[in-house]
Parts: C-alpha cells; structure tokens; sequence
C-alpha cells in the first residue's frame, strides 16, 4: 500500500516564507540530527520549482528551518530564477542550498534554458536562482557542451 505523506514546511527567505510541499511514498526522520528523509516517487513543489527524485533527505538547523536538500536517483527538475528564467532537466543528483538559492546538478546533467533556448551538458552544474549565475564542469573525458539556438534573419 502506498502511504502519501504530505509535508509543509515554511523557510524564511528575505522577503517573504514560501510553502514548500512533499510528497512521498515513505517518510522517516531524526529531530535530533535534524534529517528528514523522504523515499519513492517523491515530488516537491515550491511555488514555481518541481522536483521529482527517488530519495530526498532534508537537512534542518536547530530552528527545524532546512538548510540542505539532497535528491538522488532519477531526478527531473523544473527551476523558476527571481528574474523569471525558466530551467528544466535531469541529473543523477541535485543539492539545493535555500540560504544561497542555489542548486547544485551533479553527474549526467542535462540542463535547459527554455525562454533563452539554452541547453548545458555536463558532470557539475551550479546555478544560482538570485543572481542568475551558473557555471559547468564536464566530464573527465568530455567537455562541457553548451547549445545555443540563433534566429537569424533571411
């Protein structure tokens, strides 16, 4: 039997908090050591965000606000920046980090700008949702590849 645990969990930014929404087929956690794990067909959505992952553990500072999230296995994205760039992809892992706004794609990253119709490759992607920031790093024995697409005029 599936179980649905659905988590809503409130973080301080500058500005304002923001609802943040689990769902998961298992949850267990340790208040103590501030870790919250979340297992099978997890889905988080955070206002524009979603991720989906096989696992997600949360880790929380001793005001239980979350410091860390780490997804693993099968991770599909959608990333909405401050200035309204849309982002969508895969990776094997994703960290985010609330206090940077920042999301850390680590291993078979593939990594789309959609309104700027950009894409990334690589091993490392890190972008930052506040400052639009982003940088790659490419595998051992391949590059990083970036893909632009140019309108021309005929």
């Amino acid at each position: 039997m599936k179980f649905l645990f659905t988590i809503i969990l409130f973080f301080n930014t500058l500005i304002f908090a923001q609802e943040l929404k689990i769902i998961a087929d298992t949850f267990s956690t340790d208040q103590m050591k501030g870790l919250s794990v979340f297992e099978g067909h997890v889905n988080i959505v955070k206002n524009n965000d979603e991720l989906n992952a096989s696992k997600v553990t949360i880790y929380t500072d001793t005001t239980n606000k979350p410091i860390k999230f780490v997804a693993i296995g099968n991770v599909v994205f959608k990333i909405e920046t401050k200035e309204k760039a849309k982002y969508e992809g895969i990776a094997n892992k994703v960290i985010y980090l609330p206090k940077e706004s920042e999301y850390r794609f680590y291993e078979n990253v593939h990594l789309k700008q959609l309104n700027a119709k950009k894409e990334i490759k690589g091993d490392e992607v890190v972008l930052n949702t506040t400052n639009g920031k982003a940088y790659a790093k490419g595998l051992k024995k391949e590059p990083v590849i970036m893909i632009f697409n140019i309108d021309e005029e005929k």
